[in-house]
């Protein structure tokens, strides 16, 4: 029996609260395609359990204190399914015991022959973004037939070290999170149900999610990071919806380097603020920030809560929050092919809306989350609004934090003139100034992504519903406009 992290204190607070839903829920999915040899994939789904005790742990109260104790094993199940998709949700909604155990689990489902997915669902008390990292690795080191060397430091050793680290850092984190935490204001999001837009962070638990990915892109600056850049272009939509003091949840590692190969909760969640001038770049707020989290970076070990006297217990500490991952290159899973889904969604969200950012080798993705409690009507159209929006924001760093990206839905387009309607929203997909009416989109450097950006505005703005296979048959300014023309029955105006 041993002392739980502080980590984990806040979210068994949560999950007693019963606020947490499945919010807390990590799954991860690998994909494997050729001749699977089962016998060794649950061997090392066993061997990574016995590397990792923290899996096989449980979280009870002792005399008013959650502590870490030996908990139910994790099970490794063997099913085919004919519904992946199906089981995924499943799986990732499944309750744990955080009492009892087990706070992981994996399901080798058998799709076909030679097709099967690791379905791996773990709770994020003992489990993290990085920790994915780890599990995949380990898992296809021995696959392969590898021996990893014995870890030299237990989860338990960690928090035991980790209560010795924040007690020295205390007194200087209350002083400096006195100066700069306030209670999160009400935040304004174009699209997003008033109702929860306004709600009290303090107050609410975990909500029923949705989600919206997209693919993005970051221009490389050289004195920022990507996720510096990323925070900054995420505070400046914010910024730009009128909330002049942006404030942004987000995830800071606590490893040491005594713990980088294990799997845990590693992690502390700080609440990053800004005070923006309109003159100022998306660049220069970049940079200011920078400035900003190397002081904040100093007490990356403390929770706010310990900080600031008198916070009372919430599941998130701001309405907007924002991770990023930057993840290694895939392990080899021997005479396999194989791929892995980082960032499955777990169905729940514990702000109003969360930036997920994953950057691999095949491009930055972003997925936003986001709550949709009562059965409200689809929020998509204006999900895809924001995504617009902060793809502008991305793709123009140089620009001002106070640019009006919702001026253009405020004008309705000329019905008399399609053409001219259709080519504006080319020239602002493409960030081309002139467009000609035969210039082929991909001459221009479109591709799939572009066409469903361009359909998303057309449908919004214009009241018109293109197929996708029509930017592929014709893909002009002219050819589009031939084509609505041409297929009037299957056109949808409002």
């Amino acid at each position: 029996m041993s002392e739980a992290s502080f980590a984990q204190v806040g979210m068994w607070i949560t999950e007693r609260m019963g606020r947490a839903r499945s919010a807390y829920h990590m799954p991860v999915l690998i994909r494997m395609d050729g001749a699977l040899d089962a016998c060794a994939l649950v061997q090392a789904c066993e061997a990574v359990i016995r590397r990792h005790p923290v899996l096989s742990s449980a979280i009870v109260e002792d005399d008013g204190l959650p502590v870490e104790v030996p908990g139910a094993r994790p099970e490794v199940r063997l099913t085919t399914s004919s519904d992946l998709d199906a089981l995924v949700l499943e799986e990732t909604l499944r309750p744990f015991d955080v009492e009892r155990g087990p706070l992981a689990r994996f399901t080798l489902v058998r799709l076909a022959p030679e097709r099967h997915v690791l379905v791996f669902v773990a709770h994020h008390l003992v489990f993290d973004g990085e920790s994915k990292d780890v599990l995949v690795r380990d898992l296809a080191a021995f696959y392969n037939g590898r021996t990893l060397p014995r870890l030299t430091e237990t989860y338990a050793g960690f928090a035991a070290d980790e209560r010795v680290r924040v007690a020295g850092d205390l007194a200087e984190a209350r002083d400096f999170w006195g100066a700069r935490w306030r209670e999160p204001d009400d935040v304004i999001i174009p699209g997003l149900p008033e109702q929860r837009a306004a709600g009290s962070l303090g107050r609410r638990g975990a909500a029923f999610g949705k989600a919206y990915t997209f693919r993005a892109e970051l221009p490389e600056i050289s004195d920022i990071s990507r996720f510096e850049l990323f925070l900054a272009s995420v505070q400046a939509l914010l910024y730009s919806y009128g909330n002049s003091e942006p404030v942004c949840a987000i995830d800071v590692s606590t490893r040491t380097s005594s713990v980088r190969e294990n799997i845990g909760l590693f992690v502390n969640e700080l609440p990053v603020a800004s005070r923006p001038s309109p003159d100022m770049s998306v660049v220069e707020l970049a940079r200011w920030l920078r400035t900003e989290l190397r002081e904040i970076y100093r007490f990356r070990a403390v929770p706010v809560a310990r900080a600031v006297r008198g916070m009372r217990p919430r599941t998130a500490l701001a309405a907007v929050s924002v991770s990023y991952r930057k993840r290694r290159d895939e392990p080899d899973f021997a005479d396999l092919r194989t791929s892995v889904d980082w960032a499955v969604f777990n169905h729940a969200v514990r702000s109003l809306l969360h930036f997920q950012a994953v950057d691999t080798s095949d491009g930055l993705f972003v997925i936003m989350q986001y709550g949709s409690d009562s059965g409200s009507p689809d929020e998509t159209p204006e999900i895809a609004r924001i995504a617009e929006d902060l793809l502008t924001i991305m793709k123009n760093p140089d620009n001002s934090v106070s640019l009006d990206l919702r001026s253009d839905s405020e004008v309705a387009p000329d019905p008399t003139d399609l053409t001219g309607a259709i080519r504006e929203i080319w020239q602002e997909v493409l960030g081309i100034d002139q467009i000609g009416d035969d210039e082929d989109l991909f001459d221009l450097g479109g591709h799939s992504l572009t066409i469903t950006q361009i359909i998303a505005r057309m449908r919004k703005r214009l009241g018109i519903e293109v197929a996708l296979d029509v930017f592929f048959d014709t893909p002009t300014i002219a050819g589009v406009v031939d084509s609505i023309h041409a297929s009037e029955p299957a056109v949808s105006t409002t």
